[in-house]
């Protein structure tokens, strides 16, 4: 069966595209028979995700970072309805490739291609936030507020334009007042942030929802409240420990497992999902698990 390479050319601000001659060699070297088409646009590659399902290709291979794989899973998801869901591979070209760090897969192009041509499928959760899908993680409050100013920055690129971001991020202090309700829960009152993991690492460097697993069928999510700039510089570094000493320790930072999650914004806020910003400004918000609903084609 012939593989679709849906290769998003701007990952990695431009890299991906620079990068793609060595990852098409990786794949032709492996064995995988395919075809590629390239997306333009933000969104793109969901359409052509979908076009590629109904023509027949199978598997579907995202070539770009974590939010060309975040548009790739939801057209796989959405077909997914009309049809069955066709299998789901990575060539990772993006910057951080959070979501293939997460799942212990390699990001070396020729053994990424021979993890494609081994074919090996494990079932993974996947998320939705109200029609939108996602695999790695979504943010509301200050996440997404540092997803905005990080695509904004041009003059540094890598980890360190999401460092930077973050410290600019803080130095801001935006603030939200928000009502979260969940399987046998509920807060309602201030809120530095909120991060919906399916797993636990994003941007690069930030564990923000430690315990998250994309195979255990469950929702997991942090909220919390820190007040003052420098109270949450104090914490910042805990973010980036993957274990013992993550900033879920502090008092006032509560992690949770669940399968819905209900979130009602003031003033409204940026949200994201797999690092794209799908709103710069929402009110209402609803997260729900659909567990091992997409075969991915993994190491282990």
């Amino acid at each position: 069966m012939t593989a679709k390479v849906i290769l998003n050319p701007y990952a990695a601000r431009w890299q991906a595209s620079k990068r793609w001659p060595e990852a098409q060699a990786a794949l032709l070297e492996a064995g995988v028979n395919f075809e590629v088409e390239q997306s333009k646009e933000p969104g793109h590659a969901i359409f052509l995700t979908l076009n590629a399902i109904r023509q027949g290709f199978n598997p579907i291979i995202a070539a770009g970072g974590d939010g060309t794989i975040g548009e790739v899973v939801n057209g796989i998801m959405t077909a997914g309805e009309e049809q069955a869901r066709a299998t789901f591979g990575i060539m990772p070209l993006g910057t951080a490739n959070d979501l293939v760090d997460n799942l212990g897969m390699p990001k070396e192009l020729d053994k990424a291609a021979q993890v494609i041509a081994a074919n090996q499928i494990r079932e993974i959760d996947v998320c939705q936030v109200n029609d939108r899908f996602f695999i790695n993680n979504a943010g509301i409050g200050l996440e997404p507020y540092i997803t905005n100013l990080q695509q904004n920055m041009t003059r540094t690129s890598g980890i360190i334009r999401y460092l930077l971001a973050t410290l600019k991020g803080v130095a801001h202090n935006p603030q939200w007042r928000m009502k979260l309700q969940w399987d046998d829960g509920e807060y309602d009152g201030p809120v530095t942030l909120v991060s919906i993991g399916n797993a636990p690492r994003t941007g690069g460097i930030f564990f923000t929802v430690p315990a998250a697993d994309p195979f255990d069928g469950k929702l997991t999510f942090v909220f919390g409240y820190i007040a003052g700039r420098l109270n949450i510089l104090r914490v910042l570094p805990q973010t980036m420990k993957a274990g013992e000493g993550n900033y879920v320790e502090h008092p006032a930072i509560h992690q949770h497992h669940g399968t819905w999650l209900k979130v009602s914004i003031v003033p409204n806020s940026p949200s994201h999902a797999d690092g794209e910003l799908f709103t710069h400004g929402i009110h209402e918000l609803e997260f729900r698990i659909h567990p091992a609903s997409l075969p991915i084609i993994s190491t282990k």
